[in-house]
């Protein structure tokens, strides 16, 4: 098959795979913190809730988690779905998947930030809201943008598991392809997409450290 036939058809797969990538990035990001603010919390049935939510998402397979979240309203419920619910299904599962392990990462960063920051911003007349989202957090973004930065990027790569439910994201159509045509071409356009998509990924994410270095 010519190339640029090849493209043409994997362009729909690669629209679903940016789409999911991008949803999930904005979903979990702030759920992440959220979840981050309950880990650390000094009311314990929140703190240890959190702490049980954050181990089975990361001690869980996101393809598990997955077929879950898609079949559990009809099997657990007895809920009948339209088939648009499969993407909402994969935004679900991969929020929840990425949340846990932004929330670990933010709670490492906010934990590295020297607890005399707080008494300074406290001796000055910061309410403590003010001083976590003017003082602290501003600086948490800058120690965890390697971290954020190595997940955001599997998140690239992730986001081909979307096929478990039957969602055309690209690497299936890829796949699909490659099994009508006897070709492994439509693979490696995929492949090569999801290289170019991360190169521009980890460009973007280290434009963003040097931005916020407080060396340059």
């Amino acid at each position: 098959m010519i190339l640029s036939n090849v493209i043409s058809q994997l362009l729909g797969g690669m629209v679903t795979s940016i789409e999911i990538f991008l949803l999930t990035l904005l979903f979990s990001l702030p759920l992440g913190l959220l979840i981050a603010g309950g880990r650390m919390s000094s009311f314990t049935p929140i703190r240890w809730l959190m702490k049980i939510y954050i181990s089975i998402m990361r001690g869980t397979p996101l393809m598990l988690q997955l077929i879950v979240v898609f079949f559990a309203p009809y099997y657990v419920f007895g809920i009948n779905l339209s088939a648009d619910y499969r993407f909402v299904a994969v935004i679900i599962a991969f929020t929840m998947n990425y949340a846990a392990y932004f929330a670990e990462i933010y709670r490492g960063g906010i934990e590295a930030i020297p607890k005399g920051q707080y008494e300074a911003a406290q001796v000055l007349g910061y309410s403590r809201l003010e001083t976590f989202f003017t003082i602290i957090l501003p600086q948490v973004f800058k120690i965890i943008l390697p971290s954020v930065t190595n997940e955001v990027i599997t998140l690239v790569k992730d986001t081909s598991l979307s096929f478990v439910i039957a969602i055309p994201e690209m690497f299936t159509v890829a796949k699909q392809i490659a099994a009508a045509d006897a070709s492994i071409a439509a693979l490696l356009v995929a492949g090569l997409f999801y290289y170019i998509f991360n190169i521009l990924v980890a460009f973007a994410m280290e434009h963003l450290e040097n931005r916020m270095s407080y060396y340059d």
